[in-house]
């Protein structure tokens, strides 16, 4: 090889003439002597030069004046490869040059010939979009089947990533549909991942598998649906694409967890009129609810809700680590009061657990507290004793019975945050006798224990609870009000009358206070208004995860009802 014939960018005079496009130029250098097989720093020749830029005629001169010397010669010739493993046939096929492409294959180009990166030419024209120069390897033998990449893919798969519909017609014909890449990845997958609508319908009208795994068995439906491609999932739907189906090795995920997870509402819509509600409540099974929670997808959260999932779902302890939705939107609270999820649990009437209650009590903000006050009712006594509670009352659901025993475990384990919680509680229904517990009157601050005792009769207090209170007072822990020394006056006994015919829900919650036939200025006594609300003293008030954990360590089980 004769590289004196190499200029100073390293192209040879015949390579600089056929890049310059100058036929005349490049005969009259071969006529002359001047070498063909030049090459430059890429190791690419006059050859190379003439395919990368489509010029059949220099092709011509440059395979005739190799061909001159013998046939092996110019086979040898029309092979040869640059650094990267190209030929002239990878070139001008790469490029969409079809009548350079025709002229080397019948120069005798290997057309399966692979560059260094395991491409060639099928490939790199599938790859350019170039059907005609795609429709003539084809037709003459190349390799569809080939693995190509570092991924293992196929002329196919590449087809169909690219979205050239026309050449995916061509390759279906004569390719393997189910060809699997080193993911177990098939066409029709690689067509519901990238949303390649008309190359899925046009593989699985050549027959494609519509329920093909992947190797960690996720399926094109599932693909589809994680990347929110909604006319592709109603086409697998439509040709029996299964929505059951559990796509994970770790736990029974659905295509209606991948659209809620990433926040889909039109996929996930139609999945819900498909999907089995098993996912919903059954055992073993995850609701989409927890994955929309995490990846605070609220409008899918209100979609699921909306549709009839239930705020509740299974408890997910043993899968996932928790034990129900509320829970995981409740944890995501830490830089703010509460999430936009769990608005849309408790208005749905998610059920409350002793963990749960911890986040509404164990604090200084009464914004979640509020919240659930606002959507559930707490029951009277009388519905806690019989075997069936009530469940709705005015329209909105009542706490069940194990929900209130479990908010005042808490509220009784948290009486430092008393004067937070306290006020709300009372205000909402909340029989006060329910608080008159040794635990609440041995730690209660002054203002606490008077505000609550101004819900009472305090002069019938059980003599064990009256022996908590003169201790206190003996200790100076405690400084009762004037008139907790005699006993109740007149219109305390007849408001506190009021209270248990009426109810303490409807008398603090409703109107029914406006229908009794007593003077309008009577309505806020009623309702305990003239006694001030005590205030929180804590100056510097832990974060919420520390006070959590504290209750954790500190918690004792307090008997309640």
């Amino acid at each position: 090889m004769d590289f004196t014939e190499c200029y100073g960018d390293t192209v040879s005079s015949v390579a600089a003439a056929v890049r310059s496009g100058s036929r005349k130029r490049v005969r009259r250098l071969l006529r002359r002597g001047c070498s063909a097989d030049c090459r430059d720093n890429r190791g690419w020749n006059a050859l190379h030069e003439a395919a990368a830029a489509g010029s059949t005629k220099c092709l011509r001169d440059l395979l005739a004046a190799v061909g001159a010397g013998s046939s092996r010669g110019c086979r040898a010739y029309v092979n040869s490869l640059t650094h990267e493993g190209e030929s002239a046939c990878y070139l001008a096929a790469q490029r969409g040059h079809l009548s350079a492409v025709r002229l080397l294959v019948t120069a005798h180009a290997n057309i399966d010939q692979l560059t260094n990166d395991l491409s060639c030419p099928l490939y790199a024209a599938v790859d350019g979009g170039h059907k005609e120069v795609v429709q003539m390897l084809v037709s003459k033998g190349a390799e569809v089947n080939g693995t190509h990449t570092a991924s293992c893919w196929t002329c196919l798969h590449q087809a169909v990533y690219k979205g050239h519909s026309d050449i995916v017609r061509i390759l279906v014909t004569v390719s393997n549909l189910e060809a699997l890449d080193d993911h177990r990845i098939s066409p029709l997958f690689v067509a519901a991942q990238y949303g390649q609508q008309e190359c899925l319908e046009i593989l699985l009208q050549a027959g494609a598998n519509v329920n093909t795994r992947a190797a960690d068995l996720a399926t094109p439906l599932l693909i589809a649906s994680q990347e929110g491609h909604h006319a592709c999932v109603d086409y697998l739907l439509d040709h029996g694409a299964d929505p059951n189906t559990a796509c994970s090795h770790d736990w029974p995920q659905l295509p209606i967890h991948a659209a809620a997870e990433f926040g889909h509402t039109r996929v996930l819509r139609r999945l819900i009129a498909v999907t089995d509600r098993l996912c919903d409540c059954g055992d073993g099974m995850v609701s989409p609810l927890y994955v929309a929670i995490h990846n605070h997808q609220s409008k899918c959260v209100e979609l699921l809700l909306t549709e009839g999932y239930s705020p509740d779902a299974q408890d997910c302890t043993e899968t996932l680590g928790l034990h129900s939705p509320l829970s995981l939107a409740l944890s995501h609270t830490s830089t703010k009061t509460y999430s936009e999820s769990v608005k849309l649990l408790v208005a749905a009437g998610a059920s409350f657990t002793e963990e749960d209650w911890i986040y509404a009590l164990t604090t200084d903000k009464t914004d979640l507290l509020q919240l659930v006050l606002e959507h559930r009712w707490i029951p009277r006594p009388e519905a806690l004793i019989g075997d069936c509670p009530l469940s709705q009352f005015h329209g909105k659901p009542v706490l069940k019975r194990q929900e209130l025993r479990d908010l005042l475990c808490v509220a009784l384990n948290q009486v430092c945050f008393a004067a937070c919680w306290l006020p709300l509680l009372l205000r909402a229904g909340l029989e006060p006798s329910l608080l008159l517990h040794p635990h609440m009157l041995e730690q209660a601050d002054s203002e606490v224990l008077n505000y609550l005792l101004e819900f009472v009769n305090w002069s019938t207090l059980s003599v064990p609870l009256k022996h908590i209170l003169n201790q206190r007072r003996a200790e100076k822990s405690w400084e009762p009000c004037s008139d907790f020394d005699s006993v109740p006056c007149l219109s305390h006994i007849c408001r506190l009358q009021v209270r248990a015919l009426l109810g303490p829900d409807l008398l603090m919650r409703t109107n029914a206070i406006q229908q009794l036939p007593v003077p309008s200025p009577l309505h806020g006594f009623l309702q305990f208004r003239d006694i001030p609300e005590p205030s929180y003293s804590q100056l510097q008030p832990t974060p919420l995860s520390n006070r959590i954990e504290g209750y954790h360590i500190s918690h004792q089980h307090r008997h309640i009802l």
